[in-house]
């Protein structure tokens, strides 16, 4: 996600607070472009992930990729 579309979205948030608010277009592009956002994020954070080291209490790594992805904590 590039400084412009991140400065976008924040001009648009801002203007969502004034008075005059958001005209019906400008409600779909700070949709479509908080949606970007969101997966740019996901992704950068599951690359982060992929290079993180686990070092277990018997001294062996695990790779953060190979441990399954669990769709429920259990708490």
């Amino acid at each position: 996600m590039t400084e412009e579309k991140i400065r976008r979205i924040n001009e648009l948030y801002k203007k969502s607070k004034s008075p005059e608010g958001l005209t019906p277009s400008e409600k779909e592009e700070q949709q479509k472009l908080r949606r970007e956002y969101v997966e740019a994020f996901k992704r950068n954070l599951r690359g982060v992930l992929n290079n993180v080291d686990i070092k277990e209490k018997d001294g062996s790594i695990t790779h953060a990729k190979d441990i399954p992805n669990k769709k429920k904590i259990k708490g």
